[in-house]
């Protein structure tokens, strides 16, 4: 395949126009979340599950096959796309404010709309589909980082340091006091929420979301340093041309891969060695040094056209209707392994994990082919279309 055939970074994106860098990104990073948030719809008692603390296979002691697979599966994905989808939002967010700049429109209050409307998007999510739900969190950090990007330049950098040396300091005391303390057990409620997500019905668990909303609420808010500093990042590596089609975007590019792949791998590895203890620091410190590295070599793998067109024209589509695939593929989720749907997680509990890498791939497909589709059609997602209306947002 010619580079002049592979719909990729190939010329810079004229003003009004779309990044396909970021759509491609954006679709990897939305297809790679449902990496770790499958094995949360999988698991016995669901999204109550996640606060028992991850359990992950152990490959020294079982070697097998499954549990090799699994292994790999979970370490290239968790916390790495997500951290990836915040860069995103956050290169995004520089995005809507350059265009709101150049139009003259006013900032930030122009952007709060978006803003809330994502808040009030992401509250419905979380009640009736998924408890750990990211827009919220996105929502609340988006809100102040527009505000910053009405500031100074180096305001923004003091900020987004402050907020990395802070989270990294939080971090590294809650792993100490897990490994002061031990394993705390399952929380109370654990076997309520296995039966609910088993048996119960659909108002029951979104009964049951909403009575314990200050708990499976906790992740954005003992993440909210890394948020504020992975959308100012983003808004920084943006600004510096990381993005572009030119020399420069593939010099920065390149810089990213080999910091990223070659200092964040051998430190997840490092944490994942480390045991059941040091989960908080490979999630929420050495894997976005790996995002950064899947974002310089998903760049480099464009330049350099190694991947098929068609999986590019997918995960265009998957990353032009980010928000609608987001939901949808918890939803896909939710009525496949919950009791009012399939039962899939109860029916192959003890089945390994062969049945949740297909209900991955299966779940990305429909995304890709749907979004695909519907793209045939319409200029955005149905979500992103419903954003337009409400808050009369121009393109």
């Amino acid at each position: 395949m010619s580079q002049t055939a592979s719909p990729s970074v190939a010329a810079p994106a004229p003003a009004g126009t779309r990044n396909p860098l970021l759509d491609v990104l954006r679709g990897a990073a939305i297809l790679g979340t449902l990496m770790t948030n499958v094995w949360i719809f999988s698991t016995p008692g669901s999204e109550w599950s996640v606060l028992q603390g991850v359990r992950l296979p152990d490959p020294v002691a079982d070697p097998s096959a499954a549990v090799l697979s699994e292994t790999v599966f979970r370490f290239l994905a968790d916390g790495k796309f997500l951290a990836l989808l915040t860069v995103l939002f956050g290169a995004g967010l520089a995005v809507q404010h350059d265009s709101a700049v150049r139009r003259g429109r006013p900032w930030p209050s122009g952007y709060r709309p978006r803003a809330w409307f994502l808040l009030a998007e992401g509250t419905l999510h979380f009640v009736l589909v998924f408890a750990w739900d990211v827009l919220m969190g996105y929502a609340v950090t988006a809100l102040l980082t527009a505000w910053l990007l009405a500031r100074s330049e180096r305001v923004r950098g003091r900020v987004m340091w402050t907020a990395a040396g802070l989270h990294l300091a939080f971090m590294a005391v809650l792993t100490a006091g897990l490994a002061a303390t031990g394993p705390g057990g399952a929380p109370p409620g654990s076997d309520r929420a296995v039966d609910l997500y088993a048996h119960g019905g659909y108002l029951a668990q979104v009964s049951f979301r909403l009575q314990n909303a200050l708990a499976l609420r906790i992740e954005p808010v003992i993440s909210f340093g890394l948020l504020l500093f992975l959308f100012l990042l983003g808004v920084r590596l943006y600004r510096a041309g990381a993005f572009g089609a030119d020399a420069r975007g593939r010099r920065l590019r390149a810089r990213l891969l080999a910091w990223g792949l070659g200092l964040g791998l051998p430190l997840n590895a490092a944490c994942a060695l480390g045991g059941d203890d040091w989960y908080l620091l490979g999630r929420y410190a050495a894997a976005p040094l790996v995002a950064l590295g899947y974002l310089g070599l998903t760049g480099l793998a464009l330049d350099r056209a190694w991947l098929p067109r068609r999986l590019v024209a997918g995960l265009t589509s998957v990353g032009r209707t980010a928000l609608s695939a987001y939901v949808l593929q918890n939803l896909l989720c939710m009525l496949a392994c919950y009791g009012i749907g399939l039962g899939l997680a109860e029916r192959f509990a003890d089945d390994g994990p062969w049945w949740v890498f297909g209900l991955w791939a299966a779940v990305c497909a429909v995304l890709v082919t749907g979004s695909t589709l519907w793209l045939r059609r319409f200029a955005y997602g149905p979500l992103e279309s419903l954003q337009k209306r409400l808050i009369h947002v121009k393109s």
